[in-house]
């Protein structure tokens, strides 16, 4: 099934001012839809003028005022439908930088009979036209807004068609499963034989893992993409706030010897390998002594429940606290890292003779344990390594794809909209069911590649982006 195309209206003529704002070399002005080389013209003196320049070729002229006296010396180029950026005619002016001229040439284009481009509108068109799907679409912005080298390498997968060829591919394969139920139906005399049935559950759980196989890569993506939200958590003056400042390398957060400093949530951003790692410092888990800490503890568990990875951090010079063992009794289960901090003082003993490094390693087999030293920067590096482990296992970060909420939401639709499929057929709980959760796989994908127009998921989309894109 092939999106429908919605050209803009003819003689609908949009132009922004396509870099961004304030002093530098040069602004680009943009101006989309036919007729721009003849609106442009009125306000350029190229040595030939653009209606007799090939496309992709640069002119040197200068730009014109109202009453034809020159106020900057330009190049101007234009790109001819269905090779430009938006599939439109299409033309560039490039004035020298600053406020003033580049905005300047914006207002004559408007008198001209222009009209200022809504954000994300150049994008838009370029959906519209079929010059790109939507899964690109939402890729210009993730290389736009890209944070580290990773993020901007997995943008640029699916910029290039990386993750519609995989969905693309994926919903043929949900289009022919949906087709062959429907036939059944269409016939109840001639039902599935339960051989064929059989072997419909099975290509619809197929179908279902390479879904997920692609919602890891997207989820991955996302990650990449807003940064992985790594938790600080553990009870009160354990170091929670002095290994913040470790990882900062700066004295970001507060640190004293009395307990419960941290009230509220403390967020920054570092890159590792490549990677955003938005840190948040939290106040010390535990019975609370007033309303304050009361409140920062319930901050606290929000970002426990919603963090990416966990980094417990435990007092490695005293026995572990009650405290202590009811955060590591809630750890199983969820990506997380121990890091017990204050090596630079004696160990603490534990039971049987054991240090607590030693007893928390026994209590959670299977974690990565780390012996740190925030106060001594020691141990800070590999932690960072372990964080990356802890959300990435082998390696995954190097395949994952731009993605966006939106987009891993429908990806993971889809796969649970697989999964009650083929439950339903193999509990013999109707075919007509089956279809049903096929059928809203299918326009889960739809959404995802914007096979099926929604205004109002466009307007959504493109409304993050920029004007002049």
């Amino acid at each position: 099934m092939e999106r429908k195309e919605t050209p803009p209206p003819e003689g609908d003529i949009i132009a922004a001012i396509g870099t961004a704002w304030g002093e530098a070399g040069i602004a680009i002005v943009r101006i989309s839809g036919e007729g721009s080389r003849e609106l442009a013209g009125k306000f350029l003196s190229l040595a030939v003028p653009l209606e007799d320049t090939p496309p992709r070729f640069l002119r040197n002229g200068s730009l014109l005022d109202d009453k034809g006296d020159p106020i900057d010396q330009v190049l101007a180029v234009w790109f001819a439908p269905p090779k430009s950026y938006t599939g439109e005619e299409l033309v560039e002016i490039h004035t020298h930088g600053g406020t003033l001229v580049a905005r300047k040439c914006l207002d004559l284009l408007l008198c001209g009979g222009a009209r200022l481009a809504e954000p994300g509108e150049f994008t838009r068109r370029a959906f519209l036209s079929g010059r790109i799907d939507l899964t690109q679409a939402e890729a210009v912005l993730g290389v736009i807004r890209s944070r580290s080298d990773e993020a901007l390498r997995a943008a640029v997968r699916t910029l290039r068609g990386e993750l519609a060829e995989f969905a693309r591919d994926i919903y043929n394969e949900i289009l022919a499963l949906s087709g062959s139920l429907e036939a059944a139906l269409d016939f109840p005399e001639e039902d599935l034989p339960s051989g064929e049935e059989d072997e419909l559950v099975l290509a619809i759980q197929a179908v279902e893992q390479t879904l997920r196989d692609l919602l890891d890569r997207c989820a991955t993506g996302l990650l990449l993409r807003e940064g992985i939200r790594v938790a600080i958590v553990g009870r009160p003056n354990v170091g929670k706030s002095s290994l913040l400042n470790a990882l900062l390398k700066e004295s970001r957060a507060i640190v004293t010897a009395i307990p419960g400093t941290t009230r509220d949530l403390i967020e920054e951003v570092i890159t590792c390998r490549g990677v955003p790692l938005r840190l948040i410092d939290t106040a010390g888990m535990g019975p609370p002594s007033d309303e304050a800490e009361a409140m920062g503890i319930s901050l606290a568990e929000g970002v426990f429940q919603d963090a990416d990875v966990r980094i417990w951090v435990v007092d490695g010079s005293v026995p572990l606290h009650p405290d202590d063992l009811k955060l590591a009794e809630r750890l199983p289960g969820r990506e997380h890292v121990v890091a017990v901090n204050k090596s630079d003082l004696p160990p603490g003993a534990a039971e049987g003779g054991r240090t607590t490094a030693e007893f928390v390693a026994d209590l959670l087999p299977g974690s990565t344990v780390l012996s740190i030293s925030a106060k001594e920067n020691r141990g800070i590096e590999m932690l960072k390594d372990d964080i990356l482990a802890a959300i990435a296992g082998g390696g995954t970060l190097e395949a994952g794809l731009n993605a966006s909420a939106r987009q891993v939401e429908e990806i993971r639709s889809a796969a649970g909209f697989l999964k009650d499929a083929a439950e339903t057929l193999s509990a013999g709980m109707g075919q007509d069911v089956a279809a049903s959760s096929l059928g809203e796989a299918r326009r889960a994908m739809e959404r995802l590649l914007g096979i099926e127009k929604d205004d109002t998921l466009l307007d959504y989309i493109f409304s993050q982006f920029c004007l002049g894109k």
